[in-house]
């Protein structure tokens, strides 16, 4: 496992130390190597704004899906049909 102290420059200076797999400690080096990153930090910063970005849109997606699903018309079908529906489409794949 790689350890990595984390320097941010923000208002104030923080210092964390995380553990990587080795795969990921592969990664973030091949990155750095790759000359795209000056360093480690910068290359976990950039996957944790992308990380931000991506999950805050996954949530508005499925925000939306959600309210389409209240917002639309009930069902004729009860739970116990939806499942049994479900079970069946299963076993005709298997």
């Amino acid at each position: 496992m790689l350890n990595l102290d984390i320097f941010c420059n923000l208002a104030k200076r923080i210092s964390m130390n995380v553990s990587f797999t080795k795969k990921q400690a592969d990664y973030i080096s091949e990155q750095v190597e790759s000359g795209d990153f000056q360093n480690a930090s910068e290359v976990v910063r950039d996957a944790l704004r992308l990380h931000e970005f991506y999950r805050h849109r996954i949530i508005e997606d499925l925000k939306a899906e959600i309210e389409k699903g209240w917002s639309g018309s009930s069902s004729s079908r009860s739970i116990k049909d939806i499942l049994r529906s479900k079970k069946k489409e299963e076993k005709n794949n298997d």
